[in-house]
């Protein structure tokens, strides 16, 4: 534990202490950031301040809870009050008090590790309030609730309602921050103190005011009635207490490309493209066009497409006209296909049979498992002595044996030749 600076030294020590932490950290520990992110909002010292205390407290709250069982003998008791306010206690508190990855707690319980010491030992009678002491007393960091900046000023609608109760102080409680009100939705001015546009008062007495909505395209009203209306928001105009829709598309007040047309909508418009066959339109439709597109032709009041087809547009041989929608193209008639920019006959392959990619030899093997394999079928029912199918087996195997016979005589005489 760090001995106490002699009392000389403690306004030299706060005044540098506080100059450091209004500082930015070091460059070196600050993370890095990608050239497309946004910078992280950084937290006024006051907030790290008052999580240290908030944190510190709740040691406190633990340190009891887990050293004494809540009894009420003489000997917690004595042993309480020994351990109360001793260095041991403050030393557990501390060894918790910022978590691991919260740099700017730790930098703080360094810098002002000795101040807390000090108070611990010395000032916790005087100064029950750790958060009043340290932080806004010693390293004045913070400011009392409703006051803001380095004097620690009222903020506008005064420090007992700042912004009226209707908005939040910019820096409120800390010593940084403008001031400035950022009201809710529906309150407005500088301190809050006044209804916003599209709002009436709907009470209002010395210390209180209500903010209502007007009805819809009200921007100033004397009451949530359409008839209520005093000013109108931007598309629409006042007419005996009511707002009614300006019609932008019959004004002239709208501005479409020269290929769109004008819909009106509540309070404002809405630009929509032509139809493809008009070159600038008057509505919806090939029936509003002013001109039609090329490719199309005046039909009555309407724009309609031309049927290039009618007339010979393709000249090459064996093309054939395809109309399309505003156009057409030349495509291959049928049978033809394209090939380097002419139309040639398709040449249809014929058809193969089932045996068309066997060889000879592979066609002979085929037939002789074929017909071996009804021989063996009619031998085995000429086994049983069926005269009839042993008539048929015995024709088989003659046929069979000639036709053999006559497809290889040539190859069988020769060999039984040279076999001699």
């Amino acid at each position: 534990m760090a001995s106490l600076p002699p009392r000389g030294l403690v306004p030299p020590l706060l005044w540098g202490l506080s100059l450091f932490l209004s500082l930015p950290g070091p460059v070196w520990l600050q993370p890095s950031l990608s050239p497309q992110s946004s910078p992280p909002t950084e937290l006024h010292p006051c907030h790290t301040c008052r999580g240290l205390v908030d944190s510190f407290n709740k040691g406190l709250e633990r340190t009891i809870r887990d050293n004494f069982g809540g009894g009420n003998t003489a000997w917690e008791e004595e042993k309480l009050s020994k351990y109360k306010d001793s260095e041991t206690r403050l030393v557990e508190v501390l060894e918790s008090v910022c978590s691991k990855s919260d740099f700017e707690c730790h930098r703080l319980l360094e810098l002002s590790e000795e101040l807390v010491e000090s108070w611990w030992f010395h000032k916790q009678q005087e100064a029950p309030d750790l958060f009043q002491w340290l932080c806004s007393d010693s390293l004045k960091l913070c400011c009392p609730s409703g006051t803001f900046g380095p004097s620690c000023l009222p903020c506008p609608g005064g420090a007992e309602k700042p912004c009226g109760g209707h908005g939040r102080c910019e820096g409120e409680g800390t010593r940084g921050g403008s001031g400035h009100c950022d009201c809710q939705a529906g309150y407005g001015g500088e301190a809050c103190g006044q209804c916003g546009l599209g709002y009436f008062e709907a009470e209002r007495n010395a210390s209180h005011l209500v903010c209502s909505a007007c009805f819809g395209p009200c921007a100033r009203c004397s009451g949530p009635e359409e008839s209520n209306c005093l000013q109108c928001k931007k598309g629409w105009a006042l007419h005996h207490l009511k707002c009614v829709d300006i019609d932008e598309c019959g004004t002239e007040r709208a501005s479409c490309g020269s290929n769109q047309f004008c819909v009106n909508t509540e309070g404002s418009y809405e630009c929509r493209d032509c139809a493809k066959a008009c070159l600038g339109c008057m509505g919806a439709g090939p029936g509003r066009c002013k001109k039609c597109s090329p490719g199309y032709q005046q039909v009555g009041s309407k724009c309609l497409d031309v049927d290039e087809c009618e007339t010979e547009v393709c000249p090459g041989e064996n093309e054939q006209c395809e109309n399309t929608e505003g156009s057409y193209r030349c495509v291959c008639a049928e049978g033809y296909k394209q090939m380097e920019g002419v139309c040639v006959k398709e040449q249809i392959p014929e058809s193969a049979g089932f045996f068309s990619e066997m060889t000879e030899d592979e066609l002979v093997v085929l037939q002789q498992m074929f017909f071996g394999v009804i021989i063996c079928a009619l031998a085995t029912l000429a086994a049983k002595g069926d005269l009839v199918f042993t008539a048929i087996f015995i024709g088989a195997v003659a046929a069979m044996t000639g036709y053999w016979l006559s497809e290889r005589s040539d190859r069988v005489l020769e060999g039984f030749i040279k076999g001699r």
